[in-house]
């Protein structure tokens, strides 16, 4: 039985980005679950999404003012998916170290923080923390396969080798992985340590160095040898996900309510027909010839789709959505990722492999097409195609992990996807997976449900003794 007035604590703080954002929300559902009060911090434009993410729930929401005249980051813009060039994301992130005073104002406001979580990128909150001695809990939005896999290669100096950037490099404490340069972002590339992606790296590992353990957004079944791993040679990991399945069940709406891409897909499944689902995320920028490629290949793949694109590439030109309208839908608005991909009529997801897609997908039971773009998203994809073989991969025209796709090499992949033999296997593989995921999360007994009891217990404790001794 829940007592009427929470007994614990928890100060959440996402970094101002979707993709950090939404898993964070996720386990304030889940603290909240737990009779844990939160509060969590955002910025005023981010504000109404943060607070229809938590609305009918008890937590608590504050804004800070997002720092002004930052250099080259227009006025008004306090997201990422907003910037006018991925190019910006480190001076956006660097600029949010601005925030600090008015954080530690109200921090210094709260009668007890019992602990705190602090999106990795926001390696400052961190360090106010420590001034006012609140256990801190470290979340990185990625897996523990590409975090470990770049803790070895930046130890190991792998990438400084006399390899090509597209050839196959040796993982020296996981054999029977291979990895390339071009796997990797430039930062990690670059042997000329300065610029500001250095400097906020560096930054980003102070935050790291302060912390408590790291909150992961996995679940041990998915790669044990790789949470092992982190557990040996960083700091305690926690897997608490898939953070997806946190959320309580939906309630059926109004069919007329709904959104009309649901709708759309609503009309595939009594037709009998499977789609595919296309997503890139928010921050990817695909050149005009590249999405010509791919408005080509899923018309000449002839498989039904769903294609989620951002407002700035948005126009497709040359009567495409005429053409394809009885099999293909284009959106775009905002849309609840996890609601399409869950919708029965979707069987394949030609994703960048952004983590939070992942284990949506994983969860879904929907295998990938992986088309990596960014960040660690290739990594991810090693993982998705190689490690635990949930999904298949794109064609490049030149092999390259970062090489252009064209049409017919992305037809027949959608193809093998949807109808191939490749397709079945995996398939099976990631429906496999989705019942794992969905035991981690059961509560009181599934694997992540524990593991969140174990740091919690720890922190929370810990304040009481203080308290009862003071």
């Amino acid at each position: 039985m829940e007592s009427s007035k929470p007994q614990y604590h928890a100060v959440i703080f996402p970094f101002m980005s979707k993709g950090h954002t939404i898993p964070l929300l996720h386990l304030a559902h889940l603290l909240l679950r737990r009779g844990t009060a939160v509060t969590v911090f955002t910025t005023p434009a981010n504000h109404p999404f943060t607070a229809k993410f938590l609305s009918n729930t008890t937590a608590s929401i504050i804004d800070l003012p997002f720092p002004e005249n930052v250099p080259e980051i227009p006025s008004g813009i306090e997201s990422t998916d907003k910037l006018p060039s991925i190019s910006l994301y480190p001076q956006f992130a660097l600029a949010t170290e601005r925030m600090q005073p008015d954080f530690e104002r109200e921090l210094e406001s709260f009668p007890v923080v019992n602990f705190m979580v602090f999106d990795g990128f926001l390696w400052w909150a961190a360090e106010s923390a420590v001034k006012f001695g609140i256990p801190r809990l470290l979340f990185y939005g990625m897996s523990n396969y590409a975090s470990g896999l770049s803790k070895v290669v930046a130890e190991s100096r792998a990438l400084f080798g006399p390899e090509l950037d597209d050839e196959l490099i040796n993982v020296s404490e996981f054999p029977w992985i291979k990895v390339t340069r071009n796997d990797f972002e430039p930062v990690f590339r670059d042997p000329e340590l300065k610029g500001p992606h250095f400097e906020f790296l560096v930054k980003s590992l102070t935050g790291a160095s302060v912390s408590n353990g790291y909150l992961s957004n996995s679940f041990y079944e998915l790669e044990p040898v790789f949470v092992d791993y982190c557990n040996r040679s960083t700091r305690k990991t926690w897997c608490v996900g898939p953070l997806c399945l946190a959320n309580t069940p939906r309630v059926e709406t109004d069919p007329q309510k709904k959104p009309t891409w649901i709708q759309w897909l609503d009309e595939k499944q009594k037709q009998g027909s499977s789609v595919l689902y296309v997503a890139f995320g928010s921050q990817a920028e695909i050149s005009a010839e590249q999405l010509k490629e791919i408005r080509t290949g899923l018309e000449e793949s002839r498989v039904n789709f769903l294609w989620v694109i951002r407002e700035k590439e948005s126009e497709l030109g040359d009567g495409f959505e005429e053409r394809v309208k009885e099999r293909g839908i284009i959106v775009r608005d905002w849309v609840d990722q996890m609601e399409i991909l869950m919708h029965p009529s979707i069987q394949g997801f030609l994703s960048h492999c952004g983590w939070n897609s992942v284990l949506e997908s994983i969860c879904a039971g929907v295998p990938i097409l992986a088309w990596p773009m960014m960040a660690e998203q290739h990594l991810n994809a090693r993982m998705v195609v190689e490690e635990i073989k949930i999904g298949l991969r794109v064609e490049t025209c030149n092999g390259s992990v970062r090489g252009f796709v064209k049409w017919e090499g992305l037809e027949k992949m959608v193809k093998e996807l949807m109808e191939g033999e490749m397709g079945k296997k995996v398939r099976k593989k990631v429906n496999e997976f989705a019942e794992m995921a969905k035991k981690a999360m059961e509560e009181g007994t599934g694997s992540s449900w524990r593991t969140l009891d174990i740091p919690l217990q720890e922190f929370c404790r810990s304040k009481d003794d203080v308290n009862e001794n003071e």
